[in-house]
């Protein structure tokens, strides 16, 4: 039996995850709070393109609803619009269709609300449709036609002789049968793995690492260790979202790892740090979220992007059976 190698995959979307790290180490995390975009298109005769976009819910007890709608081509879509509601995770999805014009980008940015007792959380996330080929062309209707006027009955006329029997002819012999045409051979079309999404959370007393792994995505696991030695792994299962948590003290600085084709690969460390209005006695809460200056936000961004290139690169490589 044929088995696809995912090493690589797997190694890519760690270093995803360990951008992300370095994000955590100098800004405020997001929120884990966020919709689940989804959209696959196909072109028409006239060179647009359609798409149909679903919207599902991150969370399984709180129902959201939509702020803001945005997309590049200003095209709007139907049923996804301002006012919305985004059922809880696993009882349904917001679902719409959209026109784009040609060579216009088909992405859509939607604004969630969470309004949960007395706070409210937010949350942008932007999704891109995957263009699949051609839309099937609807059958036509065939017209229907006129019943023609009765015509008049013809006199009837004498009867011909019979004229004599015609000599049978002899029927062709049967040709052979054509060859069947040989079917090409080749290497399988491997659909490449939907691409997961990554989440921290710090708050007043916990730490938590989230995945968010897409149906089509590839299962693969990461290692967190903290600086006491207490290691922990998060499995990134196709279809559903994953987290870890530590609980948070001073002091406490967990490092990620995974498994490469040339050993054990650590990424950079992520310190705890106690966010404000939590107190000396801590307490729970909601995430705390906020900006930071400009130079802290600079640095995140180059470890981020630093990961997102590295899944890049990896997806781009040819994947290969084995026997």
């Amino acid at each position: 039996m044929n088995r696809l190698n995912f090493r690589r995959v797997a190694a890519a979307a760690a270093g995803v995850l360990i951008g992300l790290a370095g994000v955590a180490a100098v800004a405020a995390p997001a929120s884990a709070h966020h919709p689940i975009i989804k959209g696959v298109g196909c072109k028409l005769t006239d060179g647009t393109v359609k798409v149909e976009w679903t919207v599902t819910n991150s969370e399984r007890h709180w129902v959201a609803t939509v702020a803001a709608v945005q997309t590049p081509s200003g095209a709007p879509v139907t049923n996804i619009v301002v006012g919305a509601e985004v059922p809880k995770a696993g009882e349904g999805a917001l679902v719409g269709e959209q026109i784009v014009p040609g060579g216009q980008q088909a992405h859509l940015t939607v604004k969630a609300v969470w309004k949960k007792n007395r706070n409210t959380v937010t949350n942008t996330q932007t999704g891109k449709a995957r263009i699949v080929g051609k839309c099937a062309e609807p059958e036509p209707t065939p017209e229907p036609s006129e019943s023609p006027e009765p015509s008049e009955s013809p006199e009837p006329t004498e009867s011909p002789e019979p004229s004599e029997s015609p000599e049978p002819t002899e029927s062709p012999e049967p040709s052979e049968s054509p060859e069947p045409t040989p079917t090409p051979t080749g290497e399988p079309v491997v659909p490449e793995p939907g691409e997961p999404t990554f989440e921290l959370t710090e708050t007043c007393d916990e730490l938590t690492f989230l995945i968010n792994n897409p149906a089509d995505g590839v299962p693969f696991s990461i290692t967190l260790t903290s600086e006491k030695g207490a290691t922990k792994t998060l499995e990134a299962v196709p279809g559903e979202t994953t987290s870890v948590t530590f609980d948070a003290y001073p002091g406490l600085v967990v490092t990620p790892s995974y498994e490469d084709e040339d050993g054990t690969v650590e990424g950079e460390s992520v310190a705890w740090e106690q966010p404000e209005g939590c107190g000396n006695g801590g307490g729970g809460g909601l995430p705390v979220t906020g900006a930071a200056t400009g130079g802290i936000i600079a640095g995140a961004a180059v470890l981020l992007a630093a990961g997102a290139a590295l899944f890049v690169v990896t997806r781009r490589r040819r994947v290969r059976f084995t026997a």
